[in-house]
């Protein structure tokens, strides 16, 4: 059954800002949910987002250096509040020490419709306890970082966002935009979301999770040297033979022990490694766009275009053709524009 259409927000629409808050964090989504109510674009009158901090009057946000205004937290502590938005930052771990404002913030999202981190955002909102037993997600950067923190947050490390109930959680900067869009559909309809995306020139439904931003292969403290050599070529001539059998071969180990020491040194099993190499190559041509896939999978010791494509879409969630619609460059390294694509291809 179609939900009937919200026509304005039953509270304020509030944002909890902090010193070196990021500024998209707060502008994206305060510009979306707020253009959603707009009727046509000379339609002012909707009510003004209230933007909160700990002490009110102009925060710096970081890295941009924009100042921006705040009231203090007792403004909206009389009127109802419909979402309550929290923004990452460099600054969010200062605030996650600041029980005052954690307090404040447990007290307000209990009174909200819906609560939503942006980023690292979600290290607030854990702080806070609001997300104990609860599905979120953060930028991949930090996912790791909030998993140790805070362990009783079941953290979604491929997840643009998670929602669970009414808490909602976004990954890194632009992904705040994703999140924005999908609670326009909720509260008045796919047809606006969509006329917003192509108005904003953003997808509607980004193909994929986070896994096609984040890098698979991180640095990793591989202590003897011999491993370390051994992933360099791996890395180096993602095409050469891979099976566990012939990497142990080549450290003159048993394939057993050499599973046993790789994953001790390195975090992943051999195979993983090995394909995570794999895909990483793939990437790094399918950005520069020259290449078949065909030739790309060959290149990237992934068989075929076939093995190419079911292994993209299995590890990174996007076809390779999206995949390089999204992130392919010119020759002098600017991104390629590229038509929205109205759904995902194969």
């Amino acid at each position: 059954m179609k939900q009937p259409a919200r026509q304005s927000p039953a509270g304020a629409l509030v944002m909890l800002a902090f010193p070196h808050a990021e500024i998209l964090d707060i502008a994206g989504p305060l510009d979306l949910l707020g253009a959603a109510q707009l009727r046509d674009e000379e339609d002012i009158a909707i009510p003004a987002p209230l933007v909160v901090s700990r002490h009110g009057g102009a925060l710096v946000t970081w890295p941009s250096g924009i100042e921006i205004a705040s009231r203090p937290l007792r403004a909206c502590a009389r009127q109802p509040i419909d979402t309550l938005i929290v923004p990452g930052g460099t600054g969010v771990h200062a605030a996650c020490e600041d029980a005052r404002l954690l307090a404040w913030l447990r007290r307000s999202a209990a009174r909200a419709r819906r609560v939503v981190g942006v980023c690292t955002g979600a290290f607030l909102l854990a702080a806070a306890g609001l997300l104990d037993g609860r599905r979120a997600t953060t930028h991949w950067h930090f996912v790791d970082r909030l998993r140790e923190r805070y362990p009783a947050v079941a953290v979604e490390a491929d997840a643009l966002f998670v929602a669970d109930d009414n808490i909602y959680t976004s990954a890194g900067i632009t992904a705040g935009m994703d999140l924005a869009l999908h609670l326009v559909e909720q509260d008045y309809g796919a047809e606006r979301a969509l006329a917003l995306a192509r108005y904003w020139l953003i997808f509607a439904r980004r193909p994929g999770g986070q896994s096609q931003f984040s890098p698979l292969l991180p640095e990793v403290g591989v202590e003897r040297r011999s491993v370390a050599d051994l992933c360099a070529r791996i890395v180096g001539d993602p095409a050469r033979p891979a099976t566990v059998e012939a990497l142990a071969r080549e450290l003159a180990m048993s394939p057993r022990h050499f599973a046993r020491v790789f994953r001790a040194e390195t975090g992943m099993t051999p195979a993983r490694y090995v394909e995570n190499a794999r895909i990483e190559a793939a990437r790094r041509w399918l950005e520069q766009g020259t290449r078949s896939l065909d030739r790309v999978a060959a290149l990237a010791g992934l068989r075929d275009a076939e093995h190419l494509r079911r292994t993209f879409i299995r590890r990174l969630g996007v076809s390779p053709r999206d995949y390089r619609e999204h992130f392919e460059t010119r020759g002098n390294g600017a991104p390629r524009a590229t038509p929205q694509p109205t759904r995902s291809r194969s």
